[in-house]
């Protein structure tokens, strides 16, 4: 499968670029190989050019992965406010299309989304701050995914919702070469639409001033 590939970045950061996205606070890092005759290297993460570039003081307090076959589509997923959970998503095996959804009631950008494939070879990373939502289709078998979590996992604080709410308007059919398989959980999941009305969903007003910036919500730290 031929995967597209990103315009280059503005936010040249050295061993990699940083580039904010459509939504808000949900940032593509796209990093340096390096190559030879051995294969290559890449910085995944680096705590100073995260900070610089986001203004997200980003601390992995917990490593998750997981292995999907084909087709799978898992999400979309997130952490009630509080405690709240940043992510910095990357494929570690195998190829997946990354989704980030705007679910923080009042944001200018509510309800809309970004897509990004990730694959091991390129080593493309998303950070998604708290309170977006995060799901992906795995686009080849054993495909494999890593998380890296601000906060630890506390049960009772998993916001579910469901990926393939048509009001969304994410291409999911796209990328599919079949019927998708969601967990139960996942399936019946609420909508965006559902969990607003449940009051489930985080406010901008209350990811704002975790994030610790103010007004200035998305705009990078001096």
């Amino acid at each position: 499968m031929a995967l597209p590939e990103l315009e280059s970045g503005r936010l040249p950061c050295g061993s990699m670029r940083i580039e904010e996205t459509a939504v808000p606070d949900a940032y593509r890092i796209m990093p340096k190989l390096l190559t030879d005759p051995r294969g290559s290297f890449h910085e995944s993460y680096r705590y100073d050019l995260l900070a610089a570039e986001t203004g997200h003081a980003f601390v992995p307090r917990q490593v998750n992965y997981s292995a999907s076959s084909r087709n799978t589509v898992r999400g979309l997923h997130g952490v009630t406010i509080p405690p709240g959970q940043a992510k910095l998503v990357s494929c570690v095996r195998g190829a997946l299309l990354d989704v980030v959804v705007d679910v923080r009631v009042g944001s200018p950008t509510f309800g809309e989304h970004v897509t990004t494939i990730l694959d091991a070879r390129e080593g493309r990373a998303m950070f998604v701050a708290e309170g977006l939502a995060h799901g992906f289709v795995a686009l080849t078998d054993d495909t494999c995914i890593s998380y890296l979590c601000s906060t630890e996992y506390v049960p009772g604080t998993q916001l579910d919702l469901r990926a393939l709410d048509p009001e969304l308007g994410i291409a999911w059919a796209r990328w599919l070469t079949g019927e998708p398989v969601l967990s139960e959980k996942d399936a019946g999941a609420p909508t965006v639409g559902e969990a607003a009305g449940l009051g489930l969903l985080p406010t901008y007003a209350q990811c704002v001033s975790l994030y610790g910036r103010g007004s200035e919500g998305s705009r990078r730290a001096a």
